[in-house]
């Protein structure tokens, strides 16, 4: 839903005030056919304007005006054409003429000419724009379901030094497709587990993939379909159901984040470790305070930074077997970081 911004005194200050108008989007058909309508009526307008003043038009030929005639006059008139045949001859027609029709030909020119102008450049600009995407997008991040978790993750990589145009948005509601897009992010409309919807999101390109819709189901079909046509990019799947687990394994997922039982953790942690939450939830949250991250290993560990986990092969080594000795080059490290 496209929206239309007040913008406050201070644009630096604190936005409480902000209005967002609701406003329905049209298809190129729908805005010319709008139109057309319009000009319609702008015609039959003139038309009823000759025929209530019809004393004041002679015709060539001698007949009085009949409502045939007017509708002609103003067709012939709002074009522009004017043959001649019909003519104002009294000061009232020809006021009429100056003050009603002559405004009614001007908007009539301004809707044929400014729709047809409109709906090119608008088509041109948007295929031209989607076609030098297209050459240029490559190792993004797709995110399927962009609702609240979807936007969340979205957040999370921009925190984390990733442009929002290295964002693909993938949603079937069309509200959430222009709010993704007011935003800065590449957004594409429709299913994401039908391959057509995934290819215009250049999925064959994406670096990692992250599948968030509210079904698990939907989700497990998402993760199937990213896998079979992109079998090297990273797919991260959230699941509701913990039984439905290895299903995403099963089908090309590489982490899976069961997101009911993750939230549960915290809920009981809080309960009993209040202070554990509120630092889990500053690692959580990338840019500020602590962090944890995972590098790549040239043979030693940063300095300043703690050492939580080695990822030696894609397998977590036990942290007890390994010191600054045993670490290799190539190790994936975890490491406990200030921001």
């Amino acid at each position: 839903m496209a929206t239309s911004d007040i913008t406050p005194p201070n644009p630096g200050a604190p936005r409480h005030d902000l209005v967002r108008l609701p406003d329905r989007r049209l298809t190129p058909f729908q805005a010319v056919a709008r139109r057309i309508v319009f000009a319609v009526t702008l015609v039959l307008f003139v038309a009823m304007v000759v025929r209530l003043g019809r004393d004041g038009y002679v015709d060539i030929t001698g007949d009085p005006i009949g409502f045939g005639d007017a509708l002609y006059y103003a067709s012939v008139t709002v074009t522009t054409t004017g043959y001649g045949d019909i003519t104002a001859v009294s000061s009232g027609a020809r006021m009429a003429t100056i003050f009603l029709i002559t405004p009614a030909r001007i908007l009539f020119l301004i809707l044929v000419v400014g729709t047809t102008v409109e709906v090119l450049t608008d088509q041109s600009r948007r295929e031209l724009l989607t076609k030098r995407w297209r050459q240029r997008v490559n190792n993004h991040y797709v995110i399927c379901g962009f609702g609240a978790t979807g936007h969340s993750a979205a957040a999370d990589l921009i925190s984390r030094g990733v442009d929002p145009s290295d964002i693909v948005a993938v949603d079937v509601n069309d509200d959430v497709v222009a709010k993704a897009a007011v935003e800065g992010y590449v957004a594409v409309q429709g299913d994401a587990s039908v391959q057509a919807v995934l290819r215009q999101a250049g999925i064959d390109r994406a670096k990692a993939v992250i599948v968030a819709p509210n079904r698990d189901d939907t989700a497990v079909l998402v993760t199937l379909t990213a896998r079979e046509m992109n079998p090297d990019a990273h797919i991260v799947a959230g699941v509701k159901e913990q039984e439905n687990m290895h299903l995403f394994l099963q089908g090309g997922a590489n982490e899976v984040i069961d997101a009911t039982a993750a939230v549960g953790r915290m809920l009981g942690l809080g309960t009993y470790a209040p202070g554990a939450v509120r630092v889990l939830d500053d690692l959580l949250d990338a840019g500020r305070g602590l962090e944890l991250v995972e590098i790549e290993c040239d043979g030693t560990v940063p300095e300043g930074a703690t050492l939580v986990a080695v990822i030696r092969e894609g397998r977590r080594q036990p942290i007890s077997q390994i010191d600054q000795a045993t670490i290799r080059p190539g190790d994936r490290l975890v490491v406990l970081r200030e921001t």
